[in-house]
């Protein structure tokens, strides 16, 4: 189609490697790949404690070891997120069996994140914790609807199960399918990714998704993006490399000690 007169071409998208950020590295071993994911999964438990999206000792975020089958690194029951570090993380086999670390495990909740990484061998990471405008949206059993650019990201990529089954385990993980994400009905939000940067993002995104929508069909009748743009647009920011991206400044913060991220 010829371009309109006076109007110049659309730019094309930056390739994500040229924006200035590392990619995700590669390991020559599993203990290296082990000590990464560590790092990285205390300070994403971190970043959602600064985010407030703990409750008592509700919450839970899992990421699988890179060698040991059926093996998860997990945040132990009844530590403040903030609190934690690489070497407070648990190894919890799939039937709930502590294999290293010195505390104990929420048994019921841990089950959620084993029978889902069951199901997705490709998911490296889990999150399940507590944050209010997802837990409202569950409460209407309602998906994220297309009304941001934002939101998109999640069209036609997340399911609702719609039941209260807070702790069926395989009822969840097959609620989940392929998906990146799931609302869980008048409880709140699980997400997986790629990564554990990946897996928090798309909780930290669905949430803030939530709290849009929540607040537009407040205002008023939110207007919903049309089906192509909403596919264009997840295409673009909607894979596990974008996300691992997205977290990287909010993770940069929290380990600087950073204050500034509630808004962001």
């Amino acid at each position: 189609m010829a371009e309109q007169p006076g109007r110049a071409p659309a730019p094309a998208p930056v390739p994500v490697e040229r924006l200035g950020f590392e990619m995700p590295p590669v390991f020559a071993t599993a203990a290296e790949e082990r000590a990464h994911r560590k790092e990285r999964l205390a300070g994403v438990l971190r970043l959602l404690g600064r985010l407030g999206y703990e409750d008592g000792v509700g919450g839970h975020v899992t990421v699988r070891d890179p060698e040991f089958e059926d093996c998860y690194w997990v945040n132990p029951f009844g530590r403040p997120f903030g609190a934690l570090g690489p070497q407070d993380l648990l190894l919890v086999d799939g039937e709930g069996r502590v294999r290293q670390g010195e505390r104990r495990v929420n048994q019921l909740a841990f089950g959620v994140h084993a029978a889902v990484h069951r199901a997705r061998p490709a998911v490296a990471a889990v999150v399940r914790t507590q944050a209010p405008y997802g837990r409202a949206l569950a409460a209407l059993g309602e998906l994220l609807a297309p009304i941001t650019q934002e939101a998109c990201a999640f069209y036609e990529d997340h399911a609702l199960l719609d039941e209260y089954a807070a702790e069926d385990s395989g009822r969840i993980a097959g609620a989940l399918g392929p998906y990146k994400a799931l609302v869980l009905r008048n409880h709140g939000l699980l997400t997986v990714g790629g990564s554990v940067e990946a897996a928090a993002w798309w909780f930290i995104a669905a949430e803030r998704a939530a709290q849009v929508q929540l607040i537009a069909r407040a205002a008023g009748k939110p207007v919903l993006i049309g089906h192509h743009s909403a596919v264009a647009t997840r295409e673009r920011f909607g894979s596990d490399l974008a996300a691992w991206v997205s977290c990287q400044p909010l993770l940069e913060a929290v380990g600087s000690g950073g204050v500034n991220i509630m808004n962001g």
